[in-house]
């Protein structure tokens, strides 16, 4: 169980990043650069006194996740955008974690935007101690099937430790067989994704999104001197070169991957095109109830 000062942290994480969530899918119109609204949310994290937990996710369409813009990129939204915007703040390494989609100026895919917030929805009235797995996968993925969809059976929700953003069990968006029941202290993301595709993804194209794999002696003193800032200032955390204060960061994070220091997260896309929404809310199990954390 988390202290009260523990818990309050989780809590402030939670708030910021549920707010700056919110800003990003506001901003989501016709011709706004993505970069500007990844920039502003994660100014908005820590404007108001948090850490990134990760950098901000704006993934499009039929690409799920692990896309965040790169420090020259001009892409706009485009009329009839399916948009993922998935963002977390971090407090002494306590992390909010969430997301939420929105559809780009358009009503065409009104029910498949709703239908990741309704399973998601449908979780937070059960979710808290004792409750198994795969009974949370079972109700994301009816919730889903009953709209006409189909859940991403190879994404999932995932408990969240300090300092670590992916820690222990992972929640499925189906009944994978997995009876593991949840303890009270538990922080959870819970994050079903809905298509109307074939329900898997694959890795596309490399991301900008890099994480530090291991330490090793880099002969360039700028190298070194990147990697020791970004050790500072993201610990242990996934984080791009967009969100580094520090000259050349584009650079110095292409040649840590080559010298196998940080490893990139691929984008992930569903595997037949299909488009893709996603909600997510942080938990914290307390007894058998889950407290949503990440509520603006």
């Amino acid at each position: 169980m988390l202290t009260s000062e523990q818990l309050e942290k989780l809590r402030k994480a939670g708030r910021v990043s549920g707010e700056a969530r919110e800003l990003g899918m506001q901003m989501c119109e016709a011709g706004v650069k993505l970069y500007d609204v990844a920039q502003e949310v994660e100014g908005y994290i820590r404007k108001h006194g948090c850490g990134l937990a990760f950098p901000c996710n704006i993934s499009r369409n039929e690409i799920a996740a692990h896309y965040t813009p790169s420090c020259n990129d001009t892409s706009v939204f485009e009329l009839g955008d399916i948009v993922k915007v998935d963002c977390g703040a971090e407090l002494d390494g306590y992390v909010g974690d969430t997301a939420g989609t929105v559809e780009v100026g358009t009503h065409s895919f009104t029910e498949l935007v709703e239908t990741s917030k309704r399973a998601r929805n449908t979780v937070a009235e059960f979710i808290g101690e004792g409750v198994p797995l795969n009974e949370i996968g079972r109700a994301v993925d009816m919730s889903i099937r009953r709209d006409g969809f189909v859940p991403i059976v190879n994404l999932c929700g995932h408990q969240i430790e300090q300092y670590e953003l992916h820690a222990g069990f992972s929640v499925p968006n189906y009944d994978n067989g997995d009876d593991y029941r949840i303890v009270s202290g538990t922080t959870v993301a819970i994050e079903p994704f809905a298509t109307n595709g074939k329900g898997e993804i694959k890795n596309g194209k490399p991301g900008n999104i890099v994480r530090i794999l291991r330490e090793r002696p880099l002969a360039d003193p700028k190298d070194q001197e990147f990697f020791e800032y970004a050790k500072a200032e993201f610990k242990s955390f996934p984080f791009c070169a967009r969100s580094c204060d520090f000259p050349d960061a584009e650079k110095r994070v292409k040649s840590l991957i080559r010298h196998g220091v940080l490893s990139s997260y691929a984008e992930l896309v569903e595997v037949s095109g299909g488009l893709v929404s996603q909600h997510e809310y942080t938990f914290y199990i307390d007894g058998k109830h889950g407290e949503v954390t990440t509520l603006p």
